[in-house]
């Protein structure tokens, strides 16, 4: 009697412990982020007057969600219930920017304004070179281990990453870790991104498809905005793959 009860036990642990790693791992959902941008440390150099500076608020807050299964995600800002109150010098900061990323095809959908037109630029996802560090951060509940990347040559990235989310994907559509990107930071940019709550359900289509505007990047339409893009920065002399590769950017 006492065998066949510990064997009963014994089962019925094996069957909790299954059922417990098959939640653990997530292969759809949403994720929220908030993204804080230190703006006063932004504007440093900024011949901008003391007044201004005073009322200019130190951080800029917002909340990014990234949809997502086990192929497809998509990355827009949170649209606010109240009139936003995010602005600087008069110009509203709400961003109406988007990403959607197909990881089967290795390829992405970036909605971008530019100059007050709004475009869809086609791209591969670009790869990070990224070394896996030891460390480790509990973010949104996940312990999550810490990496190291660079893009655009120089610039370094800090992400924590959780196993426990199917997709290799993250904010901004950084991606190519053994999983999901929680946290991230970009200290040249005075830029972080840290997830604050992760649901598992299941996807809508209509959460997953790919952003739609009235223009493209096609030859035409992209040299106009490189010509545009090269004026506004003040530095004409640029390379045109230096330009296209600000224009196609990771961050939105």
């Amino acid at each position: 009697m006492i065998k066949q009860l510990m064997i009963g036990m014994f089962l019925c642990l094996c069957c909790l412990a299954k059922i417990r790693a098959q939640q653990l791992f997530i292969p759809n959902g949403k994720i929220s982020f908030e993204k804080k941008v230190n703006v006063q440390r932004s504007m440093e150099g900024w011949d901008i007057p003391d007044e201004a500076k005073e009322k200019m608020q130190k951080y800029n807050l917002s909340t990014w969600e990234l949809f997502f299964n086990s192929s497809i995600s998509s990355y827009k800002q949170q649209k606010k219930e109240t009139e936003n109150t995010d602005n600087m010098f008069g110009f509203n900061m709400q961003n109406n920017n988007e990403l959607y990323a197909d990881y089967a095809a290795s390829r992405r959908i970036l909605k971008k304004n530019f100059f007050n037109d709004t475009y869809l630029l086609n791209d591969s996802i670009p790869k990070v070179n990224w070394k896996i560090m030891h460390d480790v951060r509990e973010i949104a509940g996940y312990e999550c281990r810490k990496a190291i990347g660079r893009i655009n040559d120089t610039v370094y990235v800090v992400a924590f990453y959780t196993d426990e989310i199917l997709l290799r994907g993250g904010p901004e559509g950084f991606s190519g870790l053994p999983g999901m990107i929680l946290g991230l930071a970009i200290p040249r940019y005075n830029t972080t991104w840290f997830a604050t709550k992760v649901e598992a359900f299941s996807i809508a289509d209509t959460d997953l498809k790919p952003p739609s505007a009235k223009k493209t990047d096609t030859d035409r339409e992209l040299k106009k905005i490189m010509e545009i893009y090269s004026r506004f920065d003040g530095n004409q002399k640029q390379k045109p793959e230096e330009v296209r590769k600000q224009i196609y950017g990771f961050l939105l």
